[in-house]
């Protein structure tokens, strides 16, 4: 009586106290929206437009832009719904389908930011090679690998919860489906979810992560070995676009995994505004700081307007 094998919904999360103040976040969620779908769509619309910009950087920038979109398009329509409508049921599917979505985006970006710290590091030690190894086609490869790489990962997540029983609380701690949150609310044994979970985000995220770094320190040796202060300035400034970038992805994540291993009886506002975060912040911020410093797509952008 306690629990059902294939819940027909979930119920996501909202903050008490504050329902009345769901159509004001809304506005501002809907706003930060609008501002990621028109940042990342000028992007993509810049790069396929002018020829100068059809080099391996300003590609993994488009899928970066591409990722940004799908992601934050897979989520925040359905907590607009939520916020305005009050429809706060998920079916069952849906948030499999979602959950699916984020996690495997997540990880493709992961993945497009270590080629972009790749890319980097070949051009600022390697310069004469830069060319004969990133190559358009060598870049559309790197893009499938991610994209492979996503779905093989984090596919059997959804899969693993298919069949576990459901305690009768389906209330979701997020306005959106992940992995941890609907795995808490199973009233079985989860081991194999937390292992393979836990596993998969060490073995794409964490790896990642390290991985970006190890690039950076020989990016550093690199640039030290210069003669003067201004040139080894000029030569890592190219990479700063890059490290605020990977900051704006990898800070919501660190701080959203925090939140749910060592948060659970935090206030539902920290869950929710760290979930919106999470989902939204490197969608905003990732054309901004790439239109901010990358000359080209600054004068593409004064040229449009």
């Amino acid at each position: 009586n306690s629990s059902d094998l294939s819940p027909s919904s979930f119920i996501l999360a909202s903050i008490p106290g504050l329902e009345a103040a769901h159509f004001w976040m809304a506005i501002l969620l809907c706003s930060a929206y609008i501002l990621a779908v028109t940042g990342n769509c000028a992007v993509l619309f810049i790069v396929k437009t002018e020829p100068s910009l059809h080099a391996p950087m300003y590609f993994f920038l488009c899928m970066l832009a591409a990722i940004d979109l799908a992601l934050s398009t897979s989520t925040v329509p359905r907590i607009l719904s939520f916020y305005w409508f009050n429809t706060r049921e998920i079916s069952f599917g849906a948030c499999l389908v979602q959950m699916f979505l984020i996690h495997t985006l997540s990880a493709i970006e992961s993945t497009v930011l270590l080629a972009m710290a790749v890319d980097r590091y070949v051009a600022i030690c390697h310069p004469l090679r830069h060319a004969a190894i990133l190559t358009n086609a060598a870049t559309v490869k790197i893009g499938l690998v991610a994209m492979a790489r996503g779905v093989l990962f984090f596919l059997p997540l959804p899969l693993l919860l298919l069949h576990l029983p459901f305690c009768s609380s389906r209330v979701l701690s997020h306005s959106f489906c992940l992995h941890q949150d609907v795995m808490n609310l199973a009233c079985a044994n989860t081991t194999p979810s937390v292992v393979y979970g836990l596993t998969a985000i060490l073995l794409v995220m964490g790896l990642d992560a390290i991985l970006i770094c190890f690039s950076y320190v020989l990016i550093l040796k690199a640039v030290l070995r210069l003669a003067s202060w201004k040139e080894r300035l000029k030569v890592f400034s190219t990479c700063i676009a890059h490290i605020c970038v990977v900051l704006a992805f990898y800070v919501p994540l660190i701080g959203l995994s925090v939140v749910h291993r060592f948060g659970k009886d935090l206030a539902p506002l920290v869950h929710i505004t760290t979930g919106n975060i999470y989902i939204l912040v490197p969608a905003v911020l990732n054309p901004i700081i790439y239109g901010v410093r990358t000359k080209e797509i600054q004068r593409r952008i004064l040229h449009l307007i």
